[in-house]
């Protein structure tokens, strides 16, 4: 009985315990310290049980074994998407810890979460909230104190890359890691109108402790974008200054130091909010400044989503009504943006709060040195360069043939919901086929893979065989521009810059010289076209000339035996 009586009392002491560390995690950044993995996880788990109208779900696995836990959080209990979206509520889904060394999202959402549960359950009439509490678990697991050089506090935290030592922010459209497959089902299940992804940011010196990136105005819709620009971004910079939170777009300088200008961030689909653009989701980024305190710094987080949180409660049917307009403008769309460039033309104008740099000697090399004086702060107009334009655009087609060998496509597009349909026959098809003329290809390894760019193509109608099982991708669709903007090899971050269809880039057929020197003579006989453009690629090229090999090649090349399927990008469009 003794022995029963003191296990009792121990397990109430750990519950107990439990309890305590559960309150008071949410405030360690107040120390300078963000909690660990565990006591993150442990902290949502105990709110799930006090709450009847929050839930801790799991979605998938990362790729260090453990699962992604999102945090919903409702007025009245439905936790159901379908249902959530009948009832015309908009959803805001918060991402944190993608860099774990940047936590302040982590700590943020924690007292964030603990706010919406203990007030008025009618602020969420509106809205429902998701959290990702920790996004990159497998770095959040390799904690230290040092790897962030150059940052104030907290006192430990998390490495940037995960498990594989990817950046989890540079993988949302390739999605290599278990983490980005599992956050793109919560993507797609939940369908976000409002997606904040919080960071830390680095470079130069200013006055401001949170500044924010906005998906690019010009790469959604005109009427999502007009909405956007003119009306959402100028309500929250007004709101966070209510509350004496002044905001910067994100800080990056068009030349060294802020007051050259600043630059508006292109965000490709491998970034968080580029990604979630392809979906006409309204994408935010914070980025608080590494020189401020860490408490300031999650602060400064926590006023944000309180803000956004309350605006999107407050504007949610004309949030809803805008994504709504945006999804049908993009599935009727017709031409789609593949490249985009800056309009140096344009340049809107900030009142910027900064610190007047100088430059001094460097005590290690003697060089000229920046510097930041914080002595010296100024407010003064600067240029914000933030209009794009298109660089290149295709005509959507009708549809892409993708043959079901490609199985790296088309697991991704499955995750993403794209509407596939399977060939019930083997089949001749008339297609667009792209050969691929040029690229350029980094000579290091970016995230895992050797990126393409600067794609060069041209076209070719061909009546080509596919098979049973082979894949048809309809693009009068909702998810139209995720499929154009993979689907097509010149767009920034289509699957063929990735590299998931490298092998069309290796040639598998050859020739004997000796051999086919014979068969060369007799072609150049028999047909004049090819007689004369050998002869006229022998002019413009003296290596050419001097190079028998070469010469054996571009006959060889232009003849009947040369495989048509080299360099033949394996996506085919039907106009």
């Amino acid at each position: 009985m003794r022995v029963k009586v003191k296990s009792s009392w121990h397990v109430v002491l750990m519950l107990f315990t439990t309890a305590l560390n559960a309150q008071t995690v949410d405030a360690l950044y107040q120390q300078n310290r963000t909690p660990e993995y565990k006591e993150v996880i442990s902290f949502y788990k105990n709110l799930d049980a006090q709450y009847k109208n929050a839930r801790l779900f799991t979605e998938g696995l990362t790729d260090v074994g453990l699962p992604l836990h999102v945090f919903v959080i409702t007025s009245d209990g439905d936790f159901s998407p379908a249902s959530i979206k009948q009832k015309n509520k908009a959803v805001l889904l918060i991402n944190n810890g993608i860099h774990p060394g940047e936590p302040d999202g982590i700590d943020a959402s924690m007292v964030l979460s603990k706010r919406l549960l203990s007030g008025d359950p009618g602020a969420l009439r509106n809205t429902v909230v998701c959290i990702i509490p920790v996004y990159n678990i497998d770095g959040v697991l390799n904690r230290g104190c040092c790897s962030r050089a150059n940052q104030n506090g907290p006192e430990q935290y998390g490495f940037r890359g995960n498990a594989q030592n990817l950046d989890l922010n540079r993988d949302f459209i390739k999605c290599d890691s278990r983490n980005a497959q599992s956050f793109t089902s919560i993507f797609q299940k939940w369908d976000p109108d409002v997606f904040i992804d919080t960071h830390v940011s680095d470079g130069a010196d200013y006055q401001y402790v949170l500044t924010l990136i906005a998906t690019q105005k010009d790469k959604l819709t005109p009427s999502l974008g007009q909405y956007l620009d003119q009306k959402m971004l100028p309500e929250m910079y007004r709101l966070m200054k209510e509350q004496g939170e002044e905001m910067s777009p994100y800080v990056d300088t068009y030349k060294e130091t802020p007051d050259s200008g600043l630059v508006g961030f292109l965000e490709t689909p491998r970034f968080a909010t580029g990604y979630a653009a392809l979906f006409n989701t309204l994408g935010f980024t914070t980025e608080t400044h590494m020189l401020k305190p860490y408490t300031s710094r999650v602060e400064s987080t926590i006023r944000f989503l309180d803000m956004i949180v309350a605006y999107a409660g407050s504007n949610s049917s004309e949030i809803l009504l805008q994504r709504k307009k945006a999804k049908q403008e993009c599935e009727l769309k017709q031409q789609f943006p593949l490249a985009w460039v800056r309009d140096t033309t344009k340049a809107d104008k900030f009142l910027f709060k900064g610190y007047e740099a100088a430059y001094k000697p460097s005590v290690i090399s003697g060089f000229k040195r920046l510097h930041y004086n914080r002595e010296k702060p100024y407010t003064k107009e600067i240029d914000f360069w933030n209009t794009y334009r298109a660089l290149l655009t295709v005509q959507k087609p009708k549809a892409y043939v993708i043959p079901q060998c490609w199985q790296k496509a088309v697991e991704r597009l499955k995750l993403n919901e794209v509407q596939l349909t399977t060939l019930k026959s083997d089949t001749v098809i008339n297609v667009t086929a792209y050969y691929i003329v040029d690229f350029k290809t980094s000579p290091r390894a970016y995230e895992g893979h050797y990126l393409h760019s600067q794609v060069k193509v041209r076209r070719d109608v061909q009546q080509l065989k596919f098979y049973k099982g082979d894949y048809l991708v309809n693009t009068s669709q909702e998810r139209a521009r995720y499929i154009v903007e993979t689907m097509e090899p010149e767009a920034t971050d289509s699957y063929f810059n990735w590299g998931f269809f490298d092998p069309i880039l290796q040639q598998k057929e050859w020739f004997s010289d000796y051999v086919f020197e014979d068969m060369a003579e007799q072609l150049l006989e028999k047909d004049s076209v090819l007689r004369s453009s050998f002869n006229e690629a022998k002019a413009k090229d003296k290596a050419m000339v001097e190079d028998h090999f070469q010469q054996l090649y571009f006959i060889y090349k232009n003849s009947p035996y040369f495989e048509k399927s080299y360099m033949r990008y394996p996506v085919y469009r039907i106009e």
